[in-house]
């Protein structure tokens, strides 16, 4: 008998899930949007009937494991989604214990960078190895911390938010009420930030300045770059330097074998890994020098937090 997990990603617009054997197939996949669902048990009763009917259809030969979530503020510890900004549900939910109590299978639920940092260390790069970080970058940066081959959750679950160090005490503000954060540098929304700057101090000409700060994404600053616009380089060339720098004071604490970086911004390829891996060398700790791989997360973009979601049933 094969058995399978329901991976679920609860993010701020869409809730993606699918089936997933132990070798990382995806058998199902389905979404629908979050916030359609004001009250907690609108969503759960929902959710609860996706999951029946997606499983309806299992023969004899399959078997239903459990179920894993990835979401924001995801409290693994709990269960519990805890105050999450962009979602509808405020205050602390104890989502695992409602599906839980809809479905009658084991619920696990972390928060969606942890989610990746274990699908990279089940299907992914990660196989073999016992110390990495995950960073996701997308509107903001996740984190996952893997150490001696379990994932650091900290004596209350939330242990890990790299996101929310501090780069410059009197920098950006951040969504999260604190000034600085690195997220606020290095995301996309920092990407943008950092370009609407330079285009306020840079005299070079720039194919950006065609647009509106509304109208200014991520995607165009990378194309800019791509052909050469020299303030879109820039733009990279910061951010990887602050992601660098924050990365070497991440080695010296930890040693990990490698780190990987996942999400959209991932996608730029060597503009943002060339230059992050030339100042995590250069601010890294001399006996760290030159041992830890940059690497880019093996899980197929458009998967991994399915896969990673699904991989909390089988760790």
């Amino acid at each position: 008998m094969e058995k399978l997990a329901l991976g679920i990603d609860i993010g701020g617009t869409t809730v993606s899930y699918g089936l997933v054997n132990e070798r990382g197939e995806i058998k199902l996949r389905e979404s629908f949007p979050t916030n359609n669902y004001k009250h907690i048990n609108d969503f759960i009763d929902y959710l609860s009937e996706r999951v029946n009917h997606a499983t309806a259809g299992l023969d004899s030969k399959h078997a239903l494991a459990g179920v894993g979530i990835g979401a924001p503020n995801g409290n693994y510890y709990k269960g519990t989604i805890e105050n999450a900004p962009n979602l509808s549900w405020k205050g602390i939910v104890p989502i695992a214990d409602l599906l839980h109590q809809k479905i009658n299978l084991p619920v696990y639920l972390t928060n969606d960078a942890n989610a990746a940092a274990v699908g990279e260390m089940t299907y992914g790069g990660a196989k073999n190895m016992k110390n990495f970080i995950t960073i996701t970058l997308g509107t903001g940066l996740g984190s996952g911390f893997v150490a001696n081959g379990k994932l650091i959750l900290g004596h209350d679950g939330f242990a890990g938010e790299f996101g929310h160090t501090t780069v410059f005490h009197d920098g950006r503000e951040c969504g999260c009420g604190k000034r600085g954060c690195l997220e606020t540098y290095v995301s996309a929304t920092g990407l943008k930030r950092t370009v609407v700057k330079l285009l306020s101090k840079a005299k070079i000409d720039s194919v950006l300045r065609d647009y509106s700060y509304n109208e200014i994404t991520s995607e165009q600053i990378y194309k800019a770059a791509m052909n050469g616009d020299q303030l879109a380089i820039d733009a990279f060339e910061f951010t990887g330097k602050i992601l660098g720098m924050k990365l070497a004071d991440a080695i010296t604490i930890l040693s990990p074998e490698a780190i990987f970086l996942a999400g959209g911004m991932a996608n730029a390829g060597k503009l943002i890994f060339e230059p992050t891996k030339r100042y995590m060398e250069e601010f890294n700790f001399p006996i760290f020098k030159n041992k830890v791989k940059l690497l880019s997360s093996s899980l197929p973009e458009n998967d991994a937090a399915i896969l990673g979601a699904a991989a909390l049933v089988w760790k």
